[in-house]
């Protein structure tokens, strides 16, 4: 009867969920196809488009962070029935969300030459460039993208984005496959080939969502644009507020797994390929992962609307336990399978081998990786962003980085060791942010108890 309480809160949350999972997926999907048609080509294309994601995968994460703000605030203000704070919400985070996308493409270019200064292959660095200008370009449709997507999720409509993410994978394989290998009229680009599907596919997202969102009944009068509540400094300034922080918490997680490419390649080309597959496997899950953060996220921020603090606290506890059930699913597969599903890249007998132990410790961090990714969206929920970016920072920086770093060197455990280190933040990270909510959400609940006490008295 205890569990019943949580578990009754399963469907909705995979109602909201599933969606996000699915397109999310489909932002992962677009590199697993990348992966396994470059894989084909050799060890040394596979590298560079590790290499060459590595960058935009850290500005990626600084974007897509940023535009993570946006939802919160729309749940809040439609779980108070706020049609004109949530549609200035949307407004502004459009705008934001194009400036940074504009930003981080422009700062990729500049950061082009760090690529050479990381004790890479030279090979993988001259194949990686050229594939990176493209790519980098790409984050602009896509962030606009971004905030048209986390506005649908903070109104609990979050199948339009799905639509339109798996629409786009059609799209970027059927122009990878044309373009990689030189099919029919196209010409052979391999790497750059598969650049420029990626930029296809991601203009084609963003003008999907555009179109369908603005014929639907239900955001009709989001679509309102007056020039009068345009440009409003409060406005940019509470997203701001809430939208720098979760960059950072996403920059400091993306950061360390990236390190992790860096530190592989140091390795030679083999090592760096099996941690290319090993990650993009591991990517795949987590996505299940921040598909029930983002729920964690719109409900909590829905009963933090309403004031219903007790209920918030259950809800969240809900999508904790449900991440954990769905995680030990995929730790135990990935220990099933760890042989086979390298296989999908490629067929070099070490890269496999070096795979498959680097699948073991993934299945090791499957649970904490979901649940520090569900607690951050709780949290973000309830507008809480400044402490849990500092913990993000000590987990993944001063307690997992030193462990990659020591075991991860060749007279050390070599590849395994590095990935250790990521078990060993992310286990710290889901610990101290459930310490956090768990201290959060009590609090409101004894300050609404207390206001309470004092009516009935008064």
């Amino acid at each position: 009867m205890y569990l019943s309480r949580y578990t009754k809160e399963f469907k909705t949350n995979l109602n909201i969920a599933f969606p996000v999972m699915m397109g999310q997926l489909g932002h992962v999907l677009v590199g697993l196809v990348d992966n396994l048609m470059i894989g084909r080509l050799g060890a040394a294309p596979l590298a560079a488009v590790s290499l060459g994601n590595s960058l935009i995968f850290i500005a990626l994460s600084l974007g897509i962070g940023f535009s993570f703000a946006i939802t919160p605030l729309i749940a809040e203000a439609d779980g108070a029935d706020d049609l004109e704070t949530g549609r200035s919400y949307f407004h502004h985070g459009i705008i934001l969300s194009t400036a940074s996308g504009i930003l981080l493409f422009l700062l990729l270019l500049l950061a082009k030459p760090i690529l050479y200064h990381l004790d890479q292959p030279p090979e993988v660095v001259d194949l990686a460039i050229p594939y990176m200008e493209i790519v980098a370009f790409s984050l602009i449709p896509l962030m606009v993208f971004q905030g048209y997507k986390q506005f649908a999720d903070g109104l609990s409509q979050t199948i339009y984005a799905m639509y339109a993410t798996l629409l786009a994978n059609v799209v970027n394989v059927t122009f990878n496959f044309l373009l990689i290998y030189g099919i029919w009229i196209f010409p052979r680009l391999e790497l750059v080939g598969a650049a420029i599907g990626t930029l296809i596919s991601r203009f084609f997202m963003l003008w999907f969502i555009w179109e369908i969102l603005r014929r639907k009944k239900k955001f009709k009068n989001y679509f309102i644009w007056t020039r009068k509540n345009l440009l409003q400094p409060k406005i940019f300034k509470r997203i701001l507020a809430l939208g720098l922080p979760t960059a950072l918490q996403m920059f400091f997680e993306v950061a360390i797994f990236i390190s992790t490419i860096i530190l592989a390649g140091t390795l030679g080309t083999n090592p760096q390929a099996a941690n290319q597959i090993a990650l993009n496997l591991a990517s795949m899950t987590f996505m299940i992962a921040v598909g029930l953060g983002v729920t964690a996220t719109i409900r909590v921020g829905n009963q933090k609307g309403l004031r219903n603090y007790k209920n918030l606290r259950r809800i969240a506890f809900s999508t904790f336990l449900l991440v954990f059930l769905i995680e030990a699913v995929f730790a135990v597969g990935f220990i099933l399978l760890k042989d086979w599903l390298p296989t999908w890249y490629i067929d070099d007998p070490e890269v496999l081998l070096l795979a498959a132990q680097l699948l073991i410790v993934a299945a090791l961090f499957q649970l904490s990786d979901g649940l520090q990714v569900v607690i951050l969206g709780a949290l973000r929920g309830l507008q809480d962003v400044k402490i849990p970016t500092v913990i993000c920072f000590i987990a993944y920086w001063i307690i997992g980085f030193p462990v990659s770093i020591y075991f991860g060197k060749e007279e050390q455990l070599g590849s395994m060791g590095i990935w250790l280190g990521l078990l060993a933040g992310l286990t710290a990270s889901a610990l101290l942010l459930y310490l956090r909510f768990n201290f959060l959400s009590r609090q409101l609940i004894e300050e609404e108890e207390n206001v309470l006490q004092e009516q009935v008295v008064q």
